[in-house]
């Protein structure tokens, strides 16, 4: 076996090989080497093609060199990419989602927090029971008949795994920060989420499933959901308190990037040995690692950790939909489906459209309630930006791929053609959704937003910091006039001023109160820019001025 062959990739070219490395596997390497490469090159000529992204191009340059491939060997499949969930979960993900948590905006991300938490909690488990019922009832009309129930229910866990990871590529950080932080933070709880559905039902037995079956099934989640990211900020807050405490950074930067590196993928792999979620704990661990860690290590380091950490995540991203569209044309699977082309199409549009409308089914009403419950016009999702969240969100990826493997193979191999037939129609729902939906994202989110969208963040931005101004104004009027002894007249009108704000405005007096923590007890001990005394030979320099720079960055 070769080291390729380890991770799921083998070539299978009728080389001499030498007497130190495998032929097959230096010739699999050179042309993955080269296909990343030929992918940087075009997606910087299409920067400015508003069709086109990263993901496509992999995903088109896949497909043509499977194709290249498949007419080499006239029509007989080369075996030169085999998908591998393995490969793609323990190696390709981790530094993919690290980066997101590492560099997305926190006050957007947390103020939104209750609406990520509902499309993807709440919403998930929507579409989870829609494709289920939905598979279930008119797959058999089409003539899949051998499935089990159990089988039905995978795919539901299956198809409502969104693609978080092309995500990154179609929705801008910068010119639409709340679409962003909402639909990719949705995608990332419901990628958890899916994953833990999809667990659960391998365990599940449906012979005797009650009231029961349901709340135990919630009770595990909320436990994964818990720990999960517990465990990413324990290590997170671990290497903030490492590197302060130890100024690793006086005698080697590169051993204080080291560890940063090693303990952010040890707590992804520390969850999944714990049968937690490596997603979300990797995720915490990213968001606290910038939020402490990255203040305590050196100037150099601050700026060589953001640039390693894209690069690595940009890579494993470009991989991945060149993974995928690879191990599309893979004949075999085609050919043991011993399905006609109308019944592929008839089982992946069935599936398609199941995707379409379980997503419909809890973005809409779920966006509606959480504009109810918000009080300012400014925070509240209009028509125009849920119509882009329910389209951003249909694309599905590696992640629905690499579950519909665990579910349908054994070793790799279809145990059946029903099954083989499963992958195929999975694999058309991928390249169809990624190339269609996310080659019109952004044009769409022009159309429906215009030149306006990034001066409405703008916007609420501002409205944001006027009220966060204004509950700090009221909390110190309540401390002063407690301080002066004053009536009780005066004093009940300003504490009732004060707790109707907070009722009102939740999210940001949440804020306030944890920046008040975490000034007086997190960073004292953790670090974090301004708590982290500076001294000429320390990584920290933490009374240098450019630290404002970088701080306003993570805002």
């Amino acid at each position: 076996m070769s080291v390729l062959e380890n991770f799921g990739l083998s070539a299978s070219f009728s080389l001499q090989s030498s007497s130190i490395f495998n032929t097959e596997t230096v010739i699999a390497i050179t042309l993955f080497m080269f296909l990343l490469c030929a992918c940087i090159v075009i997606g910087h000529l299409l920067e400015e093609n508003r069709w086109a992204n990263e993901s496509i191009t992999a995903l088109l340059l896949g497909l043509a060199s499977g194709g290249i491939v498949l007419l080499v060997k006239k029509g007989y499949s080369s075996k030169l990419l085999v998908f591998n969930e393995e490969l793609f979960f323990i190696y390709l993900l981790p530094p993919i989602i690290f980066n997101a948590g590492f560099q997305v905006k926190k006050k957007q991300f947390f103020k939104n927090f209750s609406t990520i938490l509902l499309f993807g909690v709440l919403g998930t488990v929507i579409s989870f029971c829609l494709i289920s019922l939905g598979g279930f009832l008119l797959l058999k009309k089409i003539g899949v008949t051998s499935l089990d129930v159990q089988d039905y229910v995978a795919i539901g866990a299956i198809f409502s795994a969104t693609d978080s990871v092309c995500t990154l590529q179609v929705l801008s950080q910068e010119e639409t920060p709340f679409l962003y932080s909402v639909v990719f933070g949705e995608g990332v709880v419901n990628d958890a989420t899916s994953i833990v559905l999809f667990n659960a039902v391998q365990k599940l037995d449906l012979s005797d499933a009650s009231a029961m079956t349901a709340l135990s099934l919630l009770g595990t989640f909320l436990y994964l959901l818990f720990t999960s990211t517990v465990l990413g900020v324990v290590v997170g807050l671990l290497s903030a308190y490492i590197i302060k405490t130890l100024y690793i950074g006086r005698h080697s930067t590169d051993r204080e990037i080291a560890i940063m590196m090693l303990l952010a993928y040890m707590s992804y792999l520390v969850a999944e040995l714990l049968s937690l979620s490596g997603i979300l704990t990797v995720f915490f661990c990213g968001i606290v690692m910038s939020h402490y860690t990255w203040h305590n290590i050196s100037e150099s380091s601050r700026l060589t950790t953001k640039h390693s950490f894209a690069t690595i995540s940009f890579i494993a991203e470009t991989f991945i939909f060149l993974y995928v569209g690879m191990d599309a044309l893979d004949i075999d699977k085609w050919k043991k489906s011993e399905a006609s082309a109308g019944t592929i199409l008839a089982v992946s549009s069935t599936f398609l459209a199941l995707v379409l409308i379980g997503r419909a089914a809890f973005v809409f009403p779920l966006a509606n309630l959480s504009n109810y419950m918000k009080k300012r016009e400014a925070q509240k999702m209009g028509w125009n930006r849920q119509f882009i969240a329910w389209w951003a969100g249909l694309m599905r990826g590696a992640v629905t791929v690499a579950l519909s493997y665990n579910e349908f193979t054994d070793s790799g191999e279809s145990s059946s053609s029903m099954h083989s037939l499963m992958i195929t129609c999975t694999i058309v729902v991928v390249l169809f959704s990624t190339l269609v939906f996310g080659s019109v994202t952004k044009p769409l989110v022009e159309a429906l937003l215009g030149r306006h969208a990034r001066q409405g963040a703008s916007d609420v931005s501002a409205t944001d910091i006027t009220s966060l101004e204004d509950l700090r104004i009221l909390f110190m009027e309540n401390r002063d006039q407690r301080e002066n002894g004053g009536g009780d007249d005066t004093n009940q009108r300003p504490r009732g001023g004060g707790f109707r704000l907070m009722m009102r405005h939740p999210t940001w007096t949440a804020h306030h109160l944890w920046r008040k923590f975490d000034d007086k007890f997190m960073r004292p001990v953790f670090g974090g820019r301004g708590f982290v005394p500076y001294e000429p030979s320390s990584p920290t320099g933490a009374a240098d001025p450019s630290h404002e720079h970088y701080e306003s960055e993570e805002q």
